[in-house]
């Protein structure tokens, strides 16, 4: 039963990292693609981060640990505190103020995916079944999570070359990682530190939706992108309802 377990939640996770994958593929082959639709590419991710993190990562962090409201307070803080060191302090030195763009929704991204890792862990000890749901929900965000990743990157000033490679060790492999390093921790992971990592990941979701993502997205200031908004907030309520 336990190499089953162990099978299911490996196979999980690498489906999760094989979909991240294709996507930065499918937008580094088609370039110009990626580029005249990234708006619409970012203001989806951003729908669905963001609609997530209220609707679901938050409450149930809330219902695990008393605490975890200050827990979200400091994931939000952390990443916009770490944006405003690097602008202030490494970029002001070596000029990488755009790099920042890329670096920080990585970081938001990576902190996210790797997390993912932890909770299929988790899910999948409660059952396969209850593995399964919370699989399904994860994996709907996967692809358009690769691709923001990144575009963000690349616009950010690296390399077509470091963004995939970076892009993938933040939103792909993480998640396979934080499933290896998870699993034979699992029954010290309680609900109330479960509770503590959830709200700090939703604090950097919301801080790269809100303060990357959209800003990015009202730049650009395409026709359409409300409506891709709108599909990212029905996709995140079709993965609250797949994981209920």
């Amino acid at each position: 039963m336990l190499s089953q377990t162990f099978f299911s939640v490996i196979l999980a996770s690498f489906l999760a990292c094989a979909v991240t994958t294709i996507g930065i593929y499918v937008i580094r082959k088609y370039e110009r693609w990626g580029n005249d639709h990234a708006a619409y590419f970012m203001a989806f991710a951003a729908g669905v981060l963001i609609s997530v993190s209220f609707i679901h990562i938050i409450p149930k962090s809330f219902d695990m640990n008393d605490s975890a409201p200050i827990y979200l307070l400091m994931g939000f803080l952390g990443l916009y505190l770490s944006n405003r060191f690097l602008n202030a302090y490494v970029c002001h030195e070596y000029d990488c103020t755009n790099y920042v763009i890329g670096i920080i929704p990585m970081l938001g991204v990576g902190l996210h995916s790797f997390l993912d890792g932890v909770i299929y862990s988790v899910t999948f000890n409660v059952s396969i079944f209850t593995g399964v749901f919370a699989a399904i929900g994860m994996v709907l965000h996967e692809f358009p999570e690769g691709i923001v990743t990144f575009l963000l990157l690349e616009r950010g000033g690296f390399s077509r070359k470091k963004a995939s490679l970076y892009a993938f060790l933040a939103a792909a492999i993480s998640t396979p990682l934080g499933t290896l390093v998870s699993y034979p921790l699992i029954y010290r992971i309680d609900q109330s530190t479960l509770g503590i990592l959830l709200a700090v990941s939703a604090g950097a979701l919301v801080y790269v939706g809100a303060s990357h993502l959209l800003p990015a997205v009202e730049r650009e200031n395409k026709q359409y992108t409300l409506v891709s908004l709108a599909i990212g907030v029905l996709v995140a309520a079709i993965i609250v309802l797949a994981k209920a």
